[in-house]
């Protein structure tokens, strides 16, 4: 919509259709300015701009002024009438008119009297295009005449009686001023029981013996003559109780009429109004008095009621301790019986007041100027109302319309003229008369035709300068006929300006309501019409506020002492502030101890006096800004000692500024307990969204008390304002006022927008949605569109509530889709939001990988390649390839039982991928899928593979059984995995002497198909140490070890001692035999003081014959051989006591703690005791060669005596 000032129309009624024109162009006509310039070649009719007063009352002392001041174009000659009839001005030579102008000037003062000129008095104004008339003029001279004299005889009343003292001034010309007065010119004192009435007389409700006096004077003030009249005194004497009996006690002897009732108390009664009911009459606008006035003793109290109604509250005042009471701008609601009620102890009496308001008429629509173009059409309304009804009657240039010349265009229609296609010649001045009993209404409208272009009357290229946030108004003063329409246009733009931001008033005037720094720039004011255009140009400048950024601030200080209040003050650079500061809003004492610099004001050696509120005054051409601060000034006190803290709490928060997206927050710091404030933290809290939830807004430095606060729409906000110093934060200030910003549209949209499909046939799009924070208004909503990537389909949107997710039903299965999610609510649309893409939903693979192949890399491992599948088949993203394998059957065993299938994935479009741990010598099976979001696709067909054949694993067991003193026997299990045909056993061994050293290495080929085997020509009492593996054609597999001895004695188990020629000696087997009886001593002390909580060596149990209970612990069961050294080959450190019939299993593990021990098979009971036996060590190589061992352990040497 553009910024226009158009006629304004309004509707009539069908009964008033002729009627509809007028106010069409009543409301269009337009008020010709007193533009100079304007008028310099504007036509216009004479209008009455200022005249005397209808009632003048002169000053008869003074010369007669009678006012008459019009305008117009030309200039109008102005003449007058006197009762009636034209007063010729030029025959009376004490008669002047004022040059340019209708004033009369009459010269009393040199001769003539005021008398003379009394009369009613008529202005006329005239010039080619009409004539206007002023009112009728009344000239009365004002009068004060003296009172007549008259003698006044002394007043002589008891003590208690009523009295009223008549004044009765001179009537005079305005009424007097009434008030009675001594001989001193000292008004005498008034109460409830003495006030003077409207009329001016003195009432007593009953006098008392100090209202005796001589003087009583009634005085009459003439304001417009400034004299006053008095009257003669009257002297008043009350005599008492006391005083009859003194003179006249010989003639009385009824003591009822001067004893102690002599004053007796009487019922109130009415001195005015006389009787019970009294009537008023008073005009419409005037001040309605109404007085009662009471004697009696107590004296009487005055109330007033308005039967049927209510007395009006703002217009109703009491006056003379209520016995007047009086109603302002009194209006016909306000006739009725008025009740006044005097009471006192003995009774109450009233009176009834009837009072009738009538009206001087007055207007409800007074005639208004009409400036019309040729051919358009008018109307003049004169419509006034008055009590009774007033008469209206029109004339036209001061004549009676009745015998006015006649003129086609115009049709009287009661308080209404018709204007119809007017020409030049209609133009005329009209009068409209309204009167009735009590007044009547003169008014002077003109009818001005004329055809003019628009004009602009501002002065081109005014400069407009106002501080922002502030409304800025430019002017475009503007005349034309027709009435022009006004547009406004900014920085040469195309477009007129908009009501929704500006605000263009009816004079033209364009008003930016929150002038920001945007709205710096050139205006334009284009005024058109249909005879043309004409366009003014303004300029508008932005200046920042004026701010007191350093507030001075409360301080208490000594005697003696000196104070500083700091007052920094920040301003537009373009302004020149000017500081002043005051004491008490008034100015400083001029007193040298008051020093005022730029930001500072100093006062010196301060005394009591100089407490009180000081004031900073900043001033620019623009704006003014004050800050205050008081001074407390005390006695000197002891300094006590400092008290560190953290800052009390800031407070007086106060919201400026406050716009759509920010606001300025002010605060007054709290103490900083002796340690500076180093930064104010602020904090919000959205009372609307998250009520009780404060978050943090910003920090400002601990020297700023303000800060400039971004805000976000549609957010009821709190602040709070926390003090930081080096001690720590303060407690939160008490929460600012609220401030609910504006709702706006969205500034973001929502954000993790997604299309992904939960069926082949939808696309579910979702997103994360706005929070309350960052709706920015209300009625959040978001706009969900989407579209096929490659089609050349249009967008579909749809609008869905505030929700997370929205379900496309029907798409095709995996199609490419662009999307984007809009926020909106009731204010509008967020900006234009991303386009990401999605797809609908995924269905299985149609097509499985093809030409599958297999190349088998060794015995275990083989690579498989597949050409991938068309991605169109694929109906999904493609998450990979799926080898699903599993081993068939064995190539040696031929089971065709079927084993459980393995899955390998490949990610991504990878065509090839290695199959590991495989198992040798087996045949396998394979397929390959395709791999999709929603999953797998048909298999490829089975494709077949072998392996070739492996290194067997070690034999499964090694027993050395029948052990004589020349043989060995073997006997073992084939391998658990032998990974092809098993082609023969190797055996090696070799002697261990008793120094550990390894004989001479034997190695033995056993057939595949054996699995006993018997050494003979062995050495007797000799151990041997044994390595069995088997092979293939791949190669030899995983040895097991083994160590047996040959036997002594057929009886006994033959164990070999590692150093038997010292053992057979006697010295040493009693040494052993001490040495066991000292350790077997030591145990048990052990174990009775530390209840098994130990672990101590036990002695091995060894039997000459072969237990077949006792079997040695595996290598998974935490076996522990002996230390051996694989690389280097070292002898065996020490013996292990192994029967020969225990049977020794494979090693599992390369990192078994066998490969670490210390030559036992170590076991562990719950406690914690070791339990174990000593076995051999398997070893993963034969050892060679011969190396001095260690000496042999104690326990290893008892054990050979067991």
């Amino acid at each position: 919509m553009q910024l226009k000032i158009m006629p304004k129309k309004k509707r009539l009624s069908a009964g008033r259709a002729p009627l509809m024109l007028f106010l069409c162009q009543m409301i269009s006509a337009l008020e010709v300015p007193l533009d100079p310039k304007l008028l310099e070649d504007l036509v216009q009719p004479p209008t009455i701009t200022q005249q005397s007063p209808k009632d003048y009352i002169i000053d008869p002392r003074e010369n007669i002024v009678i006012q008459c001041e019009a305008k117009g174009k030309p200039p109008p000659s102005f003449s007058w009438t006197r009762n009636g009839t034209h007063f010729d001005i030029d025959k009376d030579p004490l008669v002047t008119m004022k040059p340019g102008s209708g004033t009369l000037i009459i010269n009393i003062m040199s001769e003539g009297k005021a008398e003379t000129y009394e009369g009613v008095y008529q202005c006329t104004a005239r010039n080619e295009r009409g004539a206007a008339i002023s009112n009728n003029i009344v000239i009365r001279p004002s009068r004060s005449p003296l009172w007549t004299k008259e003698k006044l005889e002394p007043i002589t009343l008891r003590n208690g009686q009523s009295l009223v003292l008549p004044c009765r001034p001179p009537i005079g010309l305005p009424p007097p001023i009434i008030f009675w007065m001594d001989n001193s010119f000292q008004r005498l004192p008034q109460s409830e029981r003495v006030s003077q009435g409207l009329n001016g007389d003195l009432y007593f409700s009953n006098v008392l013996p100090e209202d005796t006096r001589e003087d009583y004077i009634c005085y009459a003030r003439f304001n417009h003559t400034q004299t006053i009249q008095q009257k003669q005194p009257i002297s008043v004497k009350v005599i008492s109780v006391d005083e009859l009996n003194d003179t006249i006690a010989a003639n009385l002897s009824d003591t009822e009429f001067y004893g102690a009732k002599s004053h007796r108390q009487r019922p109130p009664a009415f001195l005015t109004p006389d009787g019970n009911t009294s009537r008023k009459e008073e005009l419409r606008g005037n001040v309605l008095s109404l007085e009662c006035i009471a004697e009696g003793l107590p004296t009487p109290i005055i109330y007033w009621i308005k039967e049927d109604g209510t007395l009006p509250i703002n217009r109703t005042f009491y006056r003379n301790f209520k016995k007047t009471l009086q109603i302002v701008q009194v209006t016909e609601a306000d006739s009725g019986n008025y009740q006044c009620i005097a009471k006192n102890a003995l009774g109450a009496i009233h009176h009834t007041i009837s009072v009738t308001v009538k009206a001087a008429p007055y207007w409800i629509i007074a005639p208004q100027n009409l400036v019309l173009s040729p051919e358009e059409d008018g109307a003049l309304i004169c419509r006034a109302s008055g009590n009774p009804k007033p008469r209206i009657s029109w004339l036209s240039n001061g004549v009676p319309i009745e015998i006015a010349p006649d003129d086609p265009s115009r049709k009287i229609d009661g308080d209404t003229i018709i204007f119809s296609k007017v020409q030049e010649r209609s133009s005329a001045v009209y009068q409209c008369n309204a009167s009735n009993e009590y007044g009547y209404l003169l008014a002077n409208a003109f009818v001005n035709v004329l055809a003019e272009p628009p004009r602009i009357l501002t002065s081109a290229n005014t400069l407009y300068q106002v501080i922002a946030n502030r409304p800025a108004l430019l002017d475009c003063a503007f005349f034309g006929s027709p009435l022009p329409t006004i547009e406004w246009f900014k920085d040469a733009k195309g477009s007129a300006l908009r009501e929704d931001i500006y605000v263009l008033h009816e004079n033209g005037t364009l008003e930016i309501p929150v002038a920001q720094k945007d709205s710096t720039g050139t205006y334009t004011c284009v005024a058109r019409n249909k005879l043309g255009m004409a366009k003014n140009d303004v300029h508008l400048e932005i200046k920042d506020p004026t701010r007191i950024i350093k507030q001075p601030e409360y301080a208490v200080v000594q005697r003696g002492s000196t104070v500083s209040f700091e007052c920094k003050v920040k301003h537009d650079h373009t302004l020149i502030p000017t500081v002043t500061w005051l004491k008490d809003h008034g100015e400083l004492p001029s007193d040298g101890r008051f020093t005022v610099d730029k930001d500072h004001l100093v006062v010196a050696d301060v005394s009591d006096d100089d407490g009180g509120t000081y004031t900073c005054v900043a001033n620019t051409t623009l704006d003014n800004v004050s800050a205050s601060a008081v001074l407390s000034v005390v006695a000197p006190t002891p300094t006590p000692a400092p008290i560190y803290d953290v800052p009390n709490p800031p407070f007086d928060l106060e919201l400026t500024d406050q716009l759509d997206r920010s606001v300025q927050l002010s605060w007054t710091p709290g103490d900083d307990n002796n340690s500076p404030i180093t930064k104010f933290i602020i904090e919000y809290e959205d009372a609307m969204h998250e009520p009780g939830l404060w978050h943090h807004q910003t920090e400002v430095p601990g020297t700023q008390t303000t800060a400039q606060l971004k805000l976000s729409p549609y957010v009821n906000y709190s602040f709070r304002v926390m003090a930081e110093n080096n001690l720590g934060r303060s407690l939160p200030s008490e929460a600012s006022e609220q401030y609910l910003t504006k709702a706006a549209e969205p500034d973001k949209n929502p954000t993790a927008v997604e299309g992904l499909g939960s069926e082949p046939d939808n696309l579910v799009i979702t997103w994360k949605p706005l929070n309350g924070f960052e709706s920015n208004g209300p009625g959040l909503q978001y706009k969900v569109s989407w579209r096929q990537k490659d089609g050349d389909d249009e967008w579909t949107s749809v609008v869905v509530a505030n929700v997370s997710k929205y379900i496309v039903s029907g798409t095709p299965t995996f199609v490419p889709y662009l999307i984007k999610v809009q926020a909106l609510n009731d204010a509008g649309f967020a900006p234009e939001p991303a386009v990401v893409m999605g797809h609908s939903g995924e269905d299985l693979p149609m097509v499985a990988p093809g030409n599958v192949r297999v190349n088998v890399v060794n015995s275990t491992l083989a690579e498989v390649h597949w050409d991938p599948v068309p991605l169109k088949s694929i109906r999904g993203h493609l998450q990979g390839y799926r080898i699903y394998y599993w081993k068939a059957q064995s190539s040696l065993t031929r089971n065709r039982r079927h084993l459980e299938k393995k899955i390998l994935t490949f990610q991504g479009s990878k065509t090839h991928g290695m199959l590991p741990g495989l198992e040798p010598f087996s045949h396998y099976s394979l397929n390959v899928r395709v791999v999709n979001g929603k999953g797998e696709g048909p298999a490829s067909a089975d494709k077949v593979f072998s392996t070739p054949e492996g290194v067997p694993s070690a034999p499964s067991s090694l027993k050395i059984v029948n052990p004589t003193l020349d043989s060995l026997t073997l006997e073992w299990e084939p391998p658990s995995h032998p990974n092809g045909i098993l082609t023969e056993y190797t055996l090696k061994y070799q002697p261990i002497n008793s120094t550990h050293e390894l004989g001479p290495l034997v190695d033995l080929k056993i057939p595949a198909n054996k699995t006993r085997w018997t050494l003979k020509n062995l050495n007797f009492s000799t151990r041997y140490k044994f390595y069995f593996y088997a092979q293939t054609a791949a190669g030899s597999g995983s040895q097991i070890t083994e160590e047996a001895i040959t036997t002594v004695d057929e009886g006994k188990l033959a164990m070999a001692s590692r150093q038997v020629d010292i053992a057979t000696q006697g010295w040493f087997i009693g040494l052993m035999c001490a040495v066991a009886l000292l350790i077997l001593i030591l145990l048990i002390v052990c174990f009775i003081r530390r209840n098994k909580g130990g672990k101590y060596p036990v002695k091995e149990k060894e039997d000459a014959h072969a237990d077949p209970e006792i079997q040695p612990m595996k290598e998974d069961d935490g076996t522990f051989g002996e230390y051996s050294d694989a690389e280097d080959h070292k002898p065996l450190k020490k013996g292990s006591r192994t029967p020969s019939d225990r049977t020794v299993k494979k090693e599992d593990s390369d990192d078994s703690l066998v490969d670490y021990g210390e030559g036992v098979n170590g076991q562990f009971n719950e406690d914690g005791s070791f339990i174990g036996q000593y076995s051999g060590k398997k070893e993963k190589e034969p050892a060679e060669g011969n190396e001095s061992s260690e000496a042999p352990s104690p326990v290893n040497a008892m054990n050979s005596f067991v």
